[in-house]
């Protein structure tokens, strides 16, 4: 079964640069309060019973998500709202696979910190991804204490417990947000849970979920042509405004040269299979060695 009813609310190319670049989207209040209020009773049913013999339990892994949840269902209404199968189908395609799911519950005061890490203890080194969607059905204020997490580390490779020590870095965001509000990462973005201080208990329904199929230009690409750039577009050459390149451009407070200039390596890699464009290239770092690599006969 594929998710049909995604085709009018899928990402357009700009949003889709932009998750390159940062490693998330943020959509605030995007489920109704409706399927909020609900929800809470359900997510907390499902925290407290899934490790009981007879509690309610989750999918199993690798079911297809159109069997997640049948509904009646708050977290199956959530997994079928048009918007929110628009940014899956977006991301991972029109027929992607549950791998598991996580509610997260802090009450008010709660003291409880998650060390830095990534959902992964190894992974892959090909552009292929996983996409987690993070659901507040509650409010979070600032101050009390949401998921941290730092933009643009998707893309670095490292291992989880070697993140853990690291308790502030320059340019990390916690997450405040209105009840309904929908954070997208990337699977290798660096992020904890957080204590909470408010006075408000803090819920979060959390998701992963795999692809089947090549993740290439599952987006709404209308834009794509307007905004893609070619391969020359160069910094300290000649470019193209409003690119995907000027978007690849994004320099986060944590990189140094070092860091941003190979990220932009890492995300023209990874736009290259996303757009299907194998010349895809921001600021001629993968032309420039690959231009040297076919004067002996190697790839880049």
């Amino acid at each position: 079964m594929t998710l049909s009813t995604a085709s009018d609310h899928r990402l357009s190319t700009r949003q889709m640069a932009q998750f390159v670049a940062n490693g998330f989207l943020r959509f605030d209040a995007i489920v109704p309060d409706d399927i909020n209020r609900r929800a809470i009773e359900e997510i907390e049913r499902l925290n407290a019973e899934r490790l009981l013999p007879d509690g309610m339990k989750p999918p199993h892994s690798r079911t297809p998500l159109d069997e997640c949840y049948p509904l009646p269902s708050a977290i199956g209404e959530y997994l079928r709202l048009p918007q929110i199968r628009g940014i899956i189908e977006s991301m991972v395609g029109t027929d992607p696979v549950f791998d598991h799911d996580w509610v997260h519950y802090i009450p008010g005061g709660g003291t409880y910190v998650q060390p830095l890490h990534v959902d992964a203890v190894t992974d892959s080194p090909d552009p292929t991804f996983d996409v987690q969607l993070f659901w507040y059905p509650s409010a979070v204020a600032p101050g009390e204490g949401g998921t941290r997490f730092l933009p643009g580390s998707h893309l670095s490779r490292v291992r989880s417990s070697g993140l853990s020590r690291y308790q502030n870095i320059v340019g990390e965001q916690q997450v405040s947000c209105e009840a309904g509000s929908v954070f997208v990462f990337h699977h290798g973005l660096w992020h904890a849970g957080q204590p909470n201080p408010g006075a408000n208990d803090r819920w979060l329904y959390k998701v992963r979920l795999n692809p089947t199929a090549p993740q290439v230009r599952q987006w709404n690409t209308d834009d794509l042509d307007e905004v893609q750039n070619p391969p020359s577009d160069h910094v300290f050459a000649r470019m193209q405004p409003g690119s995907v390149a000027e978007i690849f451009r994004t320099w986060h407070p944590w990189m140094g040269i070092t860091d941003y200039r190979n990220d932009q390596m890492q995300r023209a890699r990874l736009w290259r299979y996303l757009s299907g464009d194998d010349e895809f290239d921001v600021d001629y770092y993968l032309s420039r060695l690959e231009g040297r690599a076919d004067l002996i006969g190697n790839d880049a």
